[in-house]
Order: C-alpha cells, then structure tokens, then sequence
C-alpha cells in the first residue's frame, strides 16, 4: 500500500513542493556554510591575547593585573608586558585571584 496519492496532478504538486522545500533547504545550508567559513577566518585572523593585563579605568589606580587570557578580567584592562606586570604587582596592584599571574610571573610574597 502506497501512501502517495495515485493520480498524476497531485504527484506533481508533492513534486513541486518538495523541490522547493529541497531548494530552500540547500540555500539555508550554503548559507550556514558561507557563516561557519566567516568565522573560522575571523577566528584565525585574531590577534593572539596578551600575555598580561592590567585591569583599571582609566585615570584611576589599577586594581587587578590578569594573565592575558583570563577569563574574569573586566572591561576596563591593557595589554602589558611581563616586566610591567611584575612592577605592578611590586607597587601592590592585586593579583588576580583567579587567574594567579603572581605565580607565573614569579612573583610571591
């Protein structure tokens, strides 16, 4: 038992419209793919993130100094090279808690 209808007219009308449904489907997925490429060249065009942070408004004291992927850094950091950061750390701006940059600068007390 078939469940398609038998007569020729309403064969092609399932035609019509799965064709079309086929079509729209292939556009939807070229454009998914059009969207992944994008990001995946956007990803790889990123520059790497800095080595350190230094988290603080500016104009005001600094508060945190970050490992430079650290996922708690705020709005408000700079990038900062490793001797800066370690000064930092020596004046009293605070380590980050998450991210310890203390013990990877080396720098304990």
């Amino acid at each position: 038992m078939s469940d398609l209808p038998p007569d020729l007219p309403r064969l092609r009308t399932l035609r019509t419209w799965h064709a079309m449904w086929v079509h729209r489907l292939d556009e939807a997925i070229a454009t998914a793919e059009r969207q992944e490429a994008e990001r995946a060249r956007g990803l790889a065009r990123r520059p790497p993130p800095p080595d350190w942070l230094i988290e603080g408004a500016a104009g005001r004291p600094p508060i945190y100094v970050h490992v430079g992927d650290c996922p708690t850094a705020g709005k408000h950091t700079r990038a900062a090279v490793m001797e800066e950061a370690r000064r930092a750390l020596a004046e009293g701006v605070e380590a980050c808690p998450h991210c310890r940059p203390d013990t990877e600068l080396g720098v304990l007390d």
